[in-house]
C-alpha cells in the first residue's frame, strides 16, 4: 500500500517537536510492514527538497500559505495512493478536496487559547474562528487523535467520527526502580520545546514561589527556542541563576539522564495533544507535576501517577508539591504507578494497533 503524511514540519526541521516524533513512530512502523511512505512537509532553509531516510520519502516544498499549493502541484504526478493523512495544526491541508483517494485527518490538540499565545488581536481571533468553522468544514471526515480532551473539542464542533490511539514512547522504562529520596534541593525538572505556548516562564516563576516558602529547590530547563533570551532575562531578574538552569538541547541519553536525577517533572503549557514527555519521565521513575490543562491531565493521573495543580499558576502548583514533600510514601507510591504505566505505553504496545488501524483505512480507499 502506499501512505502519504501531510505535516507542517518533519523530524529535520528545526522546528519539529513531539508531534513529529509521534509522526514518525507511526510511519516507520509502516515501512517495516513493507508499505509505501511518503511525507510532505514545508521546505525550511537547506533543507534537501527530496530525501530517503529509513524508508520514508520526505518531500518538501513551499511554506506558510503555500505549500498546499506545492503540495497539490507535487501530487498530481505521483501514482494513486491508498490513504492520505491531513495533518491538522490549527490549519489543514484540505486534502479531502483535491487528492481524490481515501483520507483521514489526524490532529494532536485543537489549539483554541494557544493562537494567542502567538499572534495579537485581531489575528488570534482570525485564527480561532477559522479553525471552530475549519473543523465544521470537515465534520464528516475521520478523525485521528491521541486523546478524549481533543475528542471532546472536535465532536463541540460537529466532528462525528474520531478514533483514539493514545501516544506511545521509544524510551525503556528502568529495568527495576531505585529509589529516589525526597531530600533537599528538591529537583525539578522540564522538558519542552521554547516557546510562548509552552509557558516555560511559569515554571520558573515555581521556583520562586517555592523558594518564597522556604524550600530548596533547582529547576533544569531541557529544550531550545525563541524563548530562550527572555527566559534567561526572567532568571536574571528574579535572581534565581543559581537555581534554574538552561541545558539547551540534549541527547537522548542526556535528556533520560536528566528525568532520571529529577523528583518531579514540570510541565505548565498552555494546552497538549497529550503531554509525552510526562510519560517518558515516568518511565524513568518521575512522576509529573502539571497544569489542569486538555492532554496534561490525561497523562498524568491527579493521585496516581503524579500531581495536577488546582489552578493554571505557579502558587498552585507549589502548593500541589508541598503537599508532598512531607509524605516520601505516597510520592514512591506515584513514582511505582508512573513507571508502570510508562511500560504500557511503549511503541511495542501502540504500534501494532496503530498499524493494523491504518491498513484497514487504506483498504478501503476503492470502496
Amino acid at each position: 500500500m502506499r501512505f502519504l503524511m501531510l505535516n507542517w514540519r518533519d523530524p529535520k526541521n528545526p522546528r519539529s517537536g513531539g508531534a513529529e516524533r509521534v509522526t514518525l513512530a507511526f510511519l516507520q512502523d509502516l515501512v517495516k510492514r513493507g508499505h509505501e511512505v511518503y511525507w510532505f512537509a514545508n521546505a525550511f532553509p537547506d533543507c534537501q527538497p527530496e530525501e530517503t531516510l529509513e524508508g520514508i520519502h520526505y518531500v518538501r516544498g513551499g511554506g506558510m500559505g503555500s505549500s498546499v499549493i506545492e503540495a497539490r502541484k507535487w501530487y498530481k504526478k505521483q501514482p494513486r495512493f491508498d490513504l492520505v493523512i491531513d495533518q491538522h495544526h490549527g490549519i489543514p491541508w484540505y486534502a479531502r478536496w483535491w487528492c481524490g483517494t481515501r483520507t483521514i485527518s489526524y490532529i494532536h490538540e485543537v489549539l483554541g487559547p494557544i493562537w494567542d499565545s502567538f499572534y495579537k488581536w485581531p489575528f488570534s481571533f482570525i485564527g480561532k474562528s477559522q479553525e471552530g468553522w475549519t473543523h465544521w468544514l470537515y465534520r464528516n471526515e475521520l478523525f485521528l487523535t491521541p486523546s478524549t480532551c481533543t475528542r471532546d473539542f472536535l465532536q463541540k464542533s460537529g466532528v462525528k467520527a474520531v478514533k483514539i490511539i493514545p501516544n506511545g514512547l521509544y524510551t525503556q522504562a528502568l529495568a527495576t526502580l531505585p529509589e529516589k529520596n525526597l531530600a533537599a534541593p528538591l529537583r525539578l525538572v522540564s522538558v519542552s520545546r521554547l516557546a510562548p505556548n509552552k509557558r516555560i516562564d511559569h515554571a520558573v516563576r515555581l521556583v520562586q514561589s517555592l523558594k518564597a516558602k522556604g524550600v530548596e529547590v533547582r529547576l533544569r530547563i531541557v529544550g531550545g527556542g525563541d524563548s530562550e533570551p527572555d527566559l534567561k532575562k526572567l532568571i536574571q531578574e528574579l535572581g534565581l541563576g543559581e537555581r534554574v538552569t538552561l541545558t539547551g538541547p540534549l541527547s537522548e541519553s542526556a535528556k533520560d539522564e536528566e528525568l532520571r536525577n529529577a523528583h518531579f517533572l514540570v510541565h505548565t503549557s498552555l494546552r497538549e495533544g497529550w503531554g509525552l514527555n510526562v510519560i517518558e519521565a515516568n518511565a524513568m521513575g518521575t512522576p509529573g507535576a502539571v497544569y489542569p490543562v486538555p492532554g496534561l491531565i490525561e497523562s498524568t493521573i491527579d493521585g496516581e501517577t503524579g500531581i495536577i495543580s488546582k489552578l493554571e499558576t505557579p502558587d498552585s502548583l507549589a502548593e500541589a508539591l508541598l503537599t508532598l514533600l512531607s509524605k516520601p510514601e505516597l510520592y514512591n507510591r506515584f513514582r511505582v504507578k508512573a513507571w508502570e504505566r510508562a511500560k504500557s505505553l511503549h511503541w511495542d504496545n501502540i504500534l501494532p494497533l496503530a498499524s493494523d488501524w491504518f491498513e484497514q483505512q487504506a483498504s478501503r480507499s476503492g470502496k
